[in-house]
């Protein structure tokens, strides 16, 4: 086979193989979706079949996005507390049903030590216990739990700005792991009560 026929016919198979790599992939993960539907696997905000099989709107959605979040004190407080409403969708709602109540708790523990006994290394601890409460006359509890989270950072050798820049990063990332686990659970939670 001369040069030439084997560049012409490598570049048609060329241009054939993202048609036969899309073709593929779609069979490869058939299988999977189907395995996870057989096992009841249902994604978490995904319509739900109404009886006559057609798609009615998700009941989480509509809690999440009637969602006040209530004031949560400190400066971390306002972070989480910011962070639930983007993630909620009600930061601007004219008529919440819910309200969200959140107590956060953070603590510090040194992890490393320098040979002067000062710490080099701060682990930081952060609880969330929340309740999700109807408003109204009588108030009722319709979810509950607790969300934990732990991240650690270094503290540089006479650089206090930077272990104060160090320290905001983790609270946020604390913060925004928080309101992902917070929201996650209140969604399941939510679900499993409505299905």
């Amino acid at each position: 086979m001369s040069q030439a026929a084997s560049s012409t016919s490598s570049s048609e198979t060329e241009r054939q193989a993202p048609g036969r790599r899309r073709l593929l992939a779609l069979l490869a993960g058939a299988p999977a979706a189907l395995a996870l539907s057989g096992c009841g696997f249902r994604p978490v905000y995904a319509p739900q079949a109404a009886a006559g099989g057609a798609d009615a709107p998700a009941p989480v959605r509509a809690v999440l996005a009637s969602t006040f979040v209530a004031i949560i004190p400190e400066r971390s407080g306002q972070l989480l507390r910011r962070s639930l409403q983007q993630r909620l969708g009600a930061a601007g709602s004219a008529a919440p049903n819910y309200e969200l109540r959140v107590g956060l708790q953070l603590s510090a523990e040194p992890e490393g030590f320098r040979r002067d006994g000062t710490a080099s290394r701060l682990r930081y601890n952060a609880i969330a216990t929340w309740q999700l409460v109807t408003l109204g006359p009588e108030p009722a509890i319709r979810a509950e739990g607790t969300e934990r989270a732990f991240d650690s950072f270094n503290i540089p050798d006479n650089q206090f700005f930077a272990a104060d820049f160090s320290r905001d990063a983790t609270v946020q990332r604390l913060v925004e792991q928080l309101a992902n686990d917070l929201v996650l659970n209140l969604s399941v939670r939510l679900r499993d009560s409505t299905v």
